[in-house]
C-alpha cells in the first residue's frame, strides 16, 4: 500500500464500491429502492470489516440483478419479515459485528448485576 492509498483508503475497495453503487443504480426503480433500504439497514445494522460488507453488497447485487431479469417479485426475494431477511443475509458474511459485541455485553452486564443481587460473586 503507498503513502496515498494509507491517507485515502483502499483505491481497489473504493473502484468496487464505485462499481457495486453504478450497478444499483441501473436497476429498475423497484429492485433498487429494495436493495438500498437493504443496504442503509446493513450499514445501521452493524458494520464490520469493509471487504466483508463489499463482498456482501456486490452479492446483494447478484441477487437482485438476476430477479430483476427473473421477474421474480421483491417479497418473494426478502419473505414477508424483511429485517429478518436483513439480518440472516448479514449473519452469512459475519454481519452485525458491533451490535453482537453490545448484545453479549448487556446478557454479562445483567447477570453480574443478578450476582451481586443474590450476593455472589
Amino acid at each position: 500500500m503507498n503513502l496515498i492509498e494509507k491517507v485515502t483508503g483502499d483505491f481497489g475497495d473504493k473502484r468496487r464500491w464505485r462499481a457495486y453503487r453504478a450497478r444499483v443504480k441501473e436497476m429498475p426503480p423497484p429492485y433498487r429502492t429494495a436493495i438500498e433500504a437493504l443496504e442503509r439497514y446493513l450499514l445501521y445494522f452493524g458494520a464490520t470489516a469493509g471487504d466483508i460488507w463489499l463482498d456482501a453488497y456486490e452479492d446483494l447485487a447478484d441477487l437482485f440483478e438476476r430477479a430483476a431479469a427473473d421477474g421474480t417479485a421483491i417479497r418473494d426475494i426478502v419473505g414477508a419479515d424483511p429485517v429478518d431477511f436483513a439480518e440472516t443475509f448479514a449473519a452469512n458474511y459475519g454481519g452485525a459485528g458491533w451490535i453482537n459485541t453490545e448484545k453479549k455485553r448487556l446478557v454479562e452486564a445483567v447477570e453480574r448485576a443478578e450476582r451481586a443481587e443474590s450476593g455472589e460473586r
